[in-house]
């Protein structure tokens, strides 16, 4: 059955380097509608592959509405900018038009993942009516960020690339390197504290929001932070990606 966007509805795809997730979410609350559906990511992720596949799940959605999309990638007035666990084609890549293209003249927006979490946790999530700034920090394979002012996104914020004492940042503390290294909680948040000691000298953000895997296991790390701002496990989890995606769709209407 075709699902109508409804004022309080919109579409929502989360691009990641495993799978393509929508879903239709109730902006009132931010909770899915229905089933989410899931397909894995094609190998290579190129930029008319992927399409394809956003066209398949928005299919199985039964949307006929605007859709917000996320990527992997720096994105600045709708061109995929950077490609992160995707394809090298997306440079450069007009991914408005590609989408649009897609879903047979759908109105789209396109944005970072991390930008679209960070959207979905000031508003649904752990930064839910915490006042001033918000960086949400994805820790998987890299680090992303997303920084919001009062519920205002600054887009593309890269803090995963900071220089943090000669090193990049994720290559300190993303889990992957806690993964790699065999370090203990302890080891690897001697890490984790000098890149949020880095970010929060330069943003002197209000709450830092803990995104990605390892958050699940936050009672284990998050007590360990040196830090002096204070630092919660994000709430939404995989369906971040999602909500944020369709908060976006939801300003350019049907």
């Amino acid at each position: 059955m075709t699902v109508a966007a409804e004022s309080r509805q919109a579409c929502g795809v989360d691009i990641g380097g495993s799978g393509v997730k929508g879903a239709i979410v109730d902006l009132s609350d931010g909770s899915l509608v229905g089933e989410r559906v899931r397909i894995d990511t094609p190998q290579p992720a190129t930029t008319e592959a992927v399409a394809a596949t956003v066209a398949q799940v928005v299919k199985e959605l039964g949307w006929t509405g605007s859709v917000g999309i996320t990527l992997p990638s720096v994105v600045q007035a709708g061109i995929a900018k950077t490609a992160a666990n995707i394809d090298a084609s997306w440079v450069d890549c007009d991914a408005v038009a590609l989408f649009t293209a897609a879903l047979d003249g759908a109105k789209v927006v396109v944005l970072n993942d991390a930008d679209a979490a960070g959207l979905a946790e000031d508003k649904y999530g752990a930064g839910k009516d915490v006042k001033g700034v918000v960086i949400l920090l994805t820790f998987g394979t890299g680090i992303g960020s997303a920084v919001l002012t009062n519920g205002v996104l600054v887009p593309n914020t890269e803090f995963g690339h900071l220089d943090v004492d000669g090193k990049e940042a994720e290559h300190r503390a993303a889990s992957s390197v806690k993964e790699r290294e065999e370090l203990s909680y302890k080891k690897w948040c001697k890490e984790v504290s000098l890149v949020l000691t880095k970010i929060e000298n330069l943003m002197w953000p209000d709450l830092f929001v803990a995104g990605g895997g390892i958050s699940k296991k936050s009672e284990k790390w998050i007590p360990l932070l040196t830090n002096r701002t204070p630092i919660v496990p994000a709430a939404l989890l995989n369906t971040a990606g999602i909500v944020g995606a369709a908060m976006a769709a939801d300003t350019i209407g049907s």
